[in-house]
């Protein structure tokens, strides 16, 4: 499944420059958990999982612009992950 941006924005890949990312290539996450923030006109939007998974793939780079409804995270979320 694929985890698309909202809106158009900045991508912040963790919860400040000097932190950990919120997720990583091949960590488990749950439905809800904090996948990522996307920053529209000063407003912090989380962005979530959808679903219960593994992260497959970070599809954008931290502090870079992202467009509406582009891929930002690839999530594995078959039984045979």
């Amino acid at each position: 499944s694929v985890v698309r941006s909202p809106m158009v924005g900045t991508f912040y890949a963790g919860p400040s420059p000097d932190e950990d990312p919120f997720v990583k290539v091949g960590q488990e996450v749950l439905t809800g958990q904090t996948l990522a923030i996307v920053e529209a006109m000063k407003m912090m939007n989380e962005i979530t999982a959808p679903a219960p998974g593994i992260i497959t793939e970070v599809l954008a780079a931290n502090g870079t612009q992202v467009e509406y409804d582009q891929p930002l995270f690839r999530i594995s979320t078959s039984a045979n992950a």
